[in-house]
């Protein structure tokens, strides 16, 4: 233990939330990029659809979710400071290699390998079999996408393990809220800069330079990083605070234990089926509102991705509100007397009402696409705020040797869920742009029924807009099906694990 004798208690633990803050910013940057990039610079290249954007964000879910399972595991196995190491190292280099998707398409097809970015371009553009270069270079994103999503699924784990040694559990909601709060920084930032990033130096560099701060945040890890009861900055004031649950809950040896709860434990209790039920239903909103928000102000607004910026920012904006939902629980536990967990999932409930604006979204829409924007920020605020403390529900009842396998159980039900919606988003999308648009007044597919199977021709809108034809796209009718599930989700989700869990219970084993 720390032995130093200062009488003012240290508070060493913030600039460890800081670093989990910094952390979590950039793994949204990361996952940005491409939702950023694709309807104006990756998909003119490659010929993509929606269809083809929501396989591979759909897959990208899939992946994330098997590698969570495992990732907590993994960072349960490595313990904290290594496993983050890792999970940052192997997603800083998936997140690059996106960049030389275009270079490996020229090679593959046209065996061209020693190219530059826009040596690539220019080969791409000679291909006359577009469906080889939309199959190939949807297959490579896929590839790099799988490596993103194998190194960024360790990183909630890590992070809530690293609050669970720093943090009484009376603050790991707040301490959650604020390094959550990352999430929305990145989303915030992302806009404002990789669109730019795309459009001076080309969509390649963007991945390039987003997926480098990964790097820059490994060294300042190596270099901060120690368990409470090593660290030099931490003294026996503040240690004693950190650990002031012990007597109350269970004597876990401050060394940490080597042993970990097997999977097949995990699952035996409601605990667990109620965390991941929660994660199954709601993270999927959150990636929603993440890819598809730059795609929906596109698709039904016509904004490119530099004219959707300040929108995108003021939407992200809103949703640093989502600290509130840290202070809240801490309010209920200390002045109302409730336990942490009552005071947590009566926090959850309020959260869950905020989500039910997402079904006016669409409909007020045609007012001005500010307030679609301003529902998602507010929705977005609340699922941050609810996401802070369903992931803080796992370290009030679970001992921290647990922890990380818990979440990673929740991470893969949130990232199936995610999945689901991905996929039905991207499906549903060109659906309905095909099958619920008219042209004149006509259903599109009855003017035009040769494209009832094939896909539509690039730019067929905007040729028949100049013939004169009035379009009335039904893209929008798909978006406000996704929105009307976003809206509702998070009450489900609450009342399932109230449900499995009516009241606070502690796992001793």
């Amino acid at each position: 233990m720390n032995q130093s004798t200062t009488t003012k208690p240290t508070t060493f633990r913030w600039t460890i939330v800081g670093l989990l803050f910094l952390a979590t910013t950039v793994n949204y940057l990361d996952r940005q990029v491409l939702s950023l990039t694709w309807k104006d610079f990756i998909a003119p290249e490659f010929h993509w659809d929606n269809n083809d954007y929501g396989n591979i964000t759909a897959l990208f879910s899939i992946f994330y979710a098997a590698s969570m399972i495992f990732a907590g595991k993994f960072v349960d196995w490595m313990d904290t400071k290594k496993g983050f190491l890792w999970a940052i190292g192997v997603w800083s280099v998936g997140a690059v290699l996106h960049a030389f998707c275009g270079i490996a398409t020229s090679g593959i097809i046209l065996g061209d390998w020693f190219v530059s970015f826009e040596g690539a371009k220019h080969n791409i553009a000679t291909v006359k079999d577009i469906s080889r270069v939309i199959n190939v270079s949807v297959a490579l994103f896929i590839f790099a996408r799988l490596i993103l999503a194998i190194g960024e699924a360790g990183n909630f784990p890590a992070a809530i393990k690293t609050t669970a040694e720093y943090f009484p559990k009376k603050d790991r909601a707040l301490a959650t809220s604020i390094f959550n709060a990352g999430a929305t920084v990145g989303a915030l930032a992302a806009p404002i800069s990789i669109p730019f990033i795309a459009q001076a130096l080309g969509w390649e560099m963007a991945f390039i330079i987003i997926g480098a701060l990964g790097f820059l945040w490994m060294g300042i890890w190596i270099f901060f990083y120690k368990k409470p009861h090593e660290h030099p900055k931490v003294n026996e004031h503040e240690l004693n605070y950190i650990n002031q649950d012990i007597d109350k809950t269970i004597v876990e040896d401050l060394s940490e234990p080597k042993t970990t709860f097997t999977l097949a434990q995990c699952f035996k209790y409601r605990q667990t089926w109620a965390f991941a039920f929660g994660k199954f239903m709601t993270d999927g909103v959150w990636w929603f509102y993440l890819f598809w928000t730059p795609a929906y102000l596109s698709s039904v607004y016509g904004m490119d991705s530099t004219q959707s910026a300040f929108p995108l920012f003021v939407l992200y904006m809103i949703t640093l509100v989502s600290i509130v939902g840290g202070w809240l629980p801490t309010f209920f536990v200390e002045k109302k007397g409730m336990n942490p967990y009552s005071g947590r999932m009566k926090a959850m409930l309020i959260f869950a009402f905020f989500p039910l604006l997402a079904l006016l979204a669409q409909s007020t829409g045609k007012i001005s696409y500010w307030f679609p924007v301003l529902i998602i920020g507010i929705a977005g605020a609340a699922h941050q705020a609810w996401s802070a403390n369903i992931f803080s529900t796992v370290g009030d009842m679970f001992p921290k040797k647990a922890i990380a396998t818990i979440t990673g159980i929740g991470g893969l039900a949130g990232g199936i869920g995610s999945t689901i919606i991905n996929k039905s988003s991207g499906l549903l999308f060109d659906y309905s742009h095909k099958a619920w648009t008219t042209v004149d007044g006509v259903p599109l597919l009855e003017k035009f029924p040769q494209y009832a199977e094939e896909r539509l021709p690039e730019g067929f809108f905007e040729q028949l807009q100049k013939s004169g034809a009035v379009v009335s796209d039904g893209i929008d009718k798909g978006y406000m099906i996704i929105f009307s599930f976003c809206a509702v989700a998070y009450l489900i989700a609450w009342f399932v694990m109230k449900s499995l869990v009516p009241t606070y219970k502690i796992i001793k084993e």
